[in-house]
Order: C-alpha cells, then structure tokens, then sequence
C-alpha cells in the first residue's frame, strides 16, 4: 500500500496548520460545549439542536483526520 504524498508549498502548510489548530482548539470545544448543553434539554431523539451539534462534530474529526493526514504526508 503506498502513502499518497501531498506537494505543498511553505504558505499552504502554514495555512493547514493554523486550521488544525483553530479545529481543535476552538471548533471541537464549542462543539462539545453544545453537545452537552443540548443533553441537558432532555430527550435527545427529538433534540434538533443535539443532532445538528453531532454532525458538526462529525464533520470537524474527518475535517481534522483530512488535515493530519496530508500534514503526515506532505512535501514542502
């Protein structure tokens, strides 16, 4: 199995990087935050406000698995 390489210039990888940090620095936390604000509000099958917190926080680990993933592989 090969690894894909990522070519990627000195600004795109600053760029990544600084993402990943507002993604798991800021996003992921007020995700969770929500995530648990919505819990409290009771059942959680009609809890729009539960789901809509889930997928975000879906979409924010795949965007950070992306991210880490081509930073693993990247050539600058």
């Amino acid at each position: 199995m090969s690894l894909t390489r990522y070519p990627m210039t000195v600004a795109g990888e600053k760029a990544l990087r600084e993402e990943l940090q507002r993604l798991k620095n800021v996003e992921r936390p007020r995700i969770t935050q929500a995530i648990a604000e919505a819990r409290a509000h009771g059942d959680l099958k009609e809890n729009a406000e539960y789901h809509a917190a889930r997928e975000q926080q879906g979409m924010v680990e795949a965007r950070i698995r992306d991210i880490e993933s081509r930073l693993g592989n990247a050539v600058v």
